[in-house]
């Protein structure tokens, strides 16, 4: 009913943080060039939270779940609905949020490894050849 509005405040959240880390960043400019920058692994995050709030939004659009007119979500009509939709934020919206988190945390690991690589140097091929 309304899990999506967990991921959806998190990317609010990391929308914010990585516009203010850019900003911090264009006064420090001390970046190195064999790593990205945090803004930019922060904005990755939030589109991946965007993206799939979005998804999820229009799903439960699909499904009638939430209504273009106040107060939009249906289960808002009814209290006892609402215990359930606020169970389903608690319970689903919230490993949906974790599991999108970690496995962007996985990816930023994995590239920075990828980025710190030196490429190593290879021989000549039109060199001395016996």
């Amino acid at each position: 009913m309304a899990c999506f509005l967990v991921p959806a405040t998190e990317a609010i959240v990391t929308t914010i943080v990585a516009k203010a880390v850019k900003s911090h960043e264009a006064k420090v400019k001390a970046l190195s060039e064999d790593k990205l920058p945090l803004s930019k692994k922060i904005t990755r995050l939030s589109g991946f939270l965007w993206g799939g709030s979005g998804l999820l939004a229009f799903e439960h659009l699909w499904h009638g779940e939430i209504s273009p007119f106040f107060p939009f979500l249906t289960a808002a009509n009814d209290p006892s609905e609402m215990a359930v939709a606020f169970h389903e934020m608690a319970t689903v919206g919230t490993s949906m949020a974790v599991l999108v988190t970690a496995v962007w945390a996985v990816l930023t690991v994995v590239s920075d490894k990828i980025l710190k690589r030196k490429p190593k140097k290879t021989a000549k091929l039109g060199g001395d050849a016996v």
